[in-house]
This record gives structure tokens, C-alpha cells and sequence, in this order.
């Protein structure tokens, strides 16, 4: 995959809040037009040894089920502390990277974080999404902005998850007994068709299909590396 870098990556706290700013004003929050064929799941995990972490991006066919038909990983070096409300600028540049390795073409990207659901509605799935101009859908597994309501304990009950008055995303059951996960639209999407590629990529887990496999990807390298 080929897109173009909107901005340095090497930016204090305060340049990066700034830069979120600006660019959430460029996102789309619309239902794509394209039929999704191609779903791609990402994940990145750390070494809690040293400065070193894996970045890996699974894509799956959607058919009568779901079928792996690419996975890319690479390794680098952290260079941006943990900061919550920042982890784009932790760990985007490193899945950038694997994404231009990537040489399936996905119609949907799913992110294990945040994407409007965010304290300046810029998370790392709008984020990426915007840098690779893709329709991206945030997963994430706990609560980093908004309130919500109690949610049925049935796959696919949600609650709407709200944060200074407008709605960021869906509190959304995908699996029965087992928490809910926090879906967000990122960029070319919204919540309904966020909510529609989470349940139809579920396959029976917590997770979508796509990030579980790549969070199994990473985590092999980790080890083994």
C-alpha cells in the first residue's frame, strides 16, 4: 500500500495535540459506497524488556466465512512515550510501515483503539485511516471517553457511548457473557457500518476475526524474536 505523510512524527506533546486538532476537521464520517470483500485487522505489541515492539496487520477475505489471505509484520523501536490520547504517535509509524508492505488492497481497516471515541475525536484508527484514506473502525477493549448505557447481554445489543452531547460510538455486545467491546468510526465510515463489520467479522470471540489474528501474529514475534 502507497500513501503520503501528512506531518513529522517526531513532535513534542504539545505539537501532536495540535496536529490532531487540524486533522480532525479533514475526517468523513459517512457510510463507504464500496462492498467490503477485504478486511484488515492490526495490532502492536511491546517488549516489556526493552524498547522493541511488533507491529503486525492480518486481512481477511469475507466469503460464506472468514478466510486469511495476507499477513505482514516488522519490528522497530519505540520513540513516543505512552501517553493516553497519543498512542497514534506511538504506534502508527510502525504500522504504517507494515501497511506498505501490505500488497492485498483492504476495503476496511479495524484497530485495536479508538477512533472518534477520543478526547479531540482523533484516535488511532482515524488517524491511520485518514493517512491511508481508508474506511477504519476502532475496536477497542475498555472505555477511554464518554458515557453509556447498560447493554443487553445478547450479540449485537449496544449502547450508544456519548461524550460532550454527541454520539462517538456504540458500548456493543459481540459476544454473550463476555464484556462488550468500544466501536468508533475512524475515517469513511459511521457508527451503523462500524457497528455492521465488528459483528460480521466476530466469528464467535470478543474480537474481530481480523485484530484477534493479529494480535496472535504479534505476539509469536514477540516471543520468539
Amino acid at each position: 500500500m502507497e500513501f503520503k505523510q501528512l506531518h513529522s512524527w517526531n513532535v513534542n506533546y504539545k505539537k501532536a495535540i495540535q496536529i490532531q486538532e487540524i486533522l480532525r476537521n479533514s475526517l468523513i464520517l459517512k457510510k463507504p459506497q464500496v462492498k467490503v470483500h477485504k478486511v484488515a485487522g492490526t495490532d502492536v505489541s511491546f517488549d516489556k524488556r526493552g524498547d522493541r515492539f511488533f507491529a503486525g496487520v492480518v486481512v481477511h477475505e469475507i466469503k460464506s466465512e472468514l478466510e486469511k489471505i495476507e499477513e505482514v509484520t516488522v519490528t522497530g523501536r519505540v520513540k513516543f512515550p505512552y501517553i493516553p490520547g497519543l498512542l497514534s504517535f506511538r504506534e502508527a509509524p510502525i504500522l504504517l510501515r507494515a501497511f506498505r508492505k501490505l500488497k492485498t488492497n483492504p476495503d476496511v481497516i479495524l484497530f485495536d483503539g479508538q477512533g472518534i471515541a477520543h478526547p479531540r475525536n482523533f484516535g488511532l484508527a482515524s488517524h491511520i485511516g485518514l493517512i491511508l484514506n481508508k474506511p477504519s473502525i476502532g475496536c477497542a477493549k475498555s472505555l477511554l471517553v464518554g458515557e453509556y448505557g447498560e447493554v443487553g447481554n445478547k450479540i449485537g445489543a449496544y449502547s450508544k457511548l456519548v461524550f460532550n452531547n454527541k454520539v462517538v460510538g456504540a458500548v456493543l455486545r459481540t459476544k454473550i457473557n463476555t464484556k462488550p467491546v468500544f466501536v468508533s468510526p475512524g475515517h469513511k465510515v459511521n457508527l451503523a457500518f462500524a457497528v455492521h463489520i465488528v459483528l460480521e467479522t466476530g466469528c464467535g470471540y470478543r474480537i474481530p476475526e481480523p485484530i484477534r489474528q493479529a494480535h496472535i501474529l504479534v505476539n509469536k514475534i514477540r516471543t520468539s524474536y
